[in-house]
């Protein structure tokens, strides 16, 4: 393994850490729970520092990592010279992440070192600027400590600094009922409401570059395609053609959205140009098409439909042609998402009335089970493709669980008060 020696943050990623800030704002949280645990986690030691506990969730979250419990500890060192390697070899721990604020030309900065106890090297060191040290700001920076730290480890991007947007339920008195379009961190912190309605809201999708969100909206009585600048917080509606308009999916390049459309009393779907707006009919049959998802090139779409007599998901050039079926086992497959690398697909398999999460290989029949509920639904991949979100329920209400891609490992986000549905990962 290389060495990375000291090195200062740099402009590029300090403007994205410090980003967020800019519109999330909001102290709440989702509350998280181990459900099942991975036995394959490697074993990682993460001593006390400002963000410290942010990155041992983050890092228990990817479900690659199991890390040990501040009570385990048998000392907290700060830096590489305070590290008894032998104490931390009788624990059978490979890797140390140590860290502390230290004084910079420009104010106080938080350093960290990545520490390899059996070589008792550093595999990182990195210093960030603090500012004025408010909670926002070391929680951003403990993000990229954690994205830093798993790419250096597993050779992978990180997800750690993206976010998760669902749609989330409140019951009132009177049996009304308000929806919100909601965005956490992608560890369930920092929740901001985006948008209120008494009306349902669906089907959010992010856009490529992460500042956009398409969802279905029926404040004006019928089914409508809305996007959402999360910025400027403007709104603008897509698509309110006749019919439904509904399962809204961007294009990877951002110049496209497909969605499904019933123009002509059928559910199809159609690709819509975003600058020129124009439509393009992808999909003319019997059966209702709709949630379409996009291959990873840009040049295939995944979707849903019954045209076998039960839902289940096809696959089309966009260049036109006849779609191919893809999944064959259980009474019902619905809600594709293609992995970032475009090579695998998560969907929801209906058998037995149990709807759980599966994942096949793209181009092969063969499809695994990662979960073990009941009602789950609407799986997102993670921008790494290594963790899947999807709602389920539990004791009457939806909640968010992430489970790695391998089934290894499933964490719960429960939102206080409210169901939780609908969620999707974003770029």
């Amino acid at each position: 393994m290389s060495h990375i020696f000291m090195k200062s943050i740099s402009p590029v990623l300090y403007a994205v850490v410090w980003i967020s800030a800019l519109w999330f704002s909001s102290a709440n949280a989702l509350d998280i729970t181990i459900t099942q645990g991975s036995e394959t986690a490697q074993p990682i030691a993460v001593a006390p520092f400002p963000g410290s506990d942010v990155v041992t969730n983050d890092l228990r979250l990817s479900g690659e990592f199991a890390p040990l419990t501040q009570s385990q500890m048998v000392s907290t060192p700060t830096q590489l010279s305070e590290v008894n390697f032998s104490d931390w070899r009788m624990l059978d721990i490979p890797t140390l992440l140590v860290g502390r604020v230290v004084d910079g030309e420009k104010g106080k900065m938080l350093e960290f070192q990545l520490i390899n106890v059996y070589r008792q090297k550093i595999i990182l060191h990195y210093r960030f600027p603090l500012g004025d040290g408010n909670e926002r700001r070391v929680r951003d920076t403990a993000h990229v400590i954690s994205d830093l730290v798993y790419k250096a480890l597993t050779g992978i991007e990180g997800a750690f600094r993206t976010h998760i947007a669902y749609i989330s339920l409140l019951r009132k008195g009177g049996g009304k009922r308000s929806y919100t379009l909601e965005v956490a961190d992608a560890d369930g912190a920092n929740v901001q409401v985006l948008l209120r309605s008494p009306f349902p809201l669906l089907s959010p999708s992010w856009s490529p570059d992460g500042r956009r969100l398409a969802y279905v909206s029926f404040e004006n009585g019928r089914s409508e395609v809305w996007m959402h600048d999360i910025y400027s917080r403007k709104r603008s509606i897509i698509a309110n053609f006749k019919g439904k308009n509904s399962a809204p999916a961007w294009s990877p390049d951002g110049k496209s959205m497909a969605l499904s459309l019933s123009l002509d009393g059928n559910s199809e779907i159609y690709v819509m140009n975003l600058k020129s707006e124009k439509l393009r009919r992808l999909t003319k049959n019997r059966g209702a098409d709709t949630e379409p998802a996009w291959s990873a090139d840009g040049k295939k779409i995944v979707f849903l439909s019954d045209r076998s007599g039960r839902p289940q998901l096809y696959s089309m050039n966009l260049s036109g042609g006849r779609a191919s079926r893809v999944t064959f086992k259980g009474r019902y497959s619905t809600s594709p998402d293609i992995s970032p690398d475009g090579s695998q697909i998560t969907f929801l398999n209906g058998e037995g009335g149990r709807y759980r999460i599966a994942v096949m290989d793209v181009g092969r029949s063969g499809m695994r089970l990662l979960t073990s509920n009941q009602q789950d639904e609407s799986p997102s991949f993670s921008p790494n493709g290594r963790m899947i979100v999807y709602a389920t329920q539990k004791s009457g209400r939806g909640v968010l669980e992430i489970v790695s891609v391998d089934g290894g490992s499933v964490q719960q986000l429960t939102l206080r008060g409210k169901d939780v549905r609908e969620p999707v990962w974003s770029p």
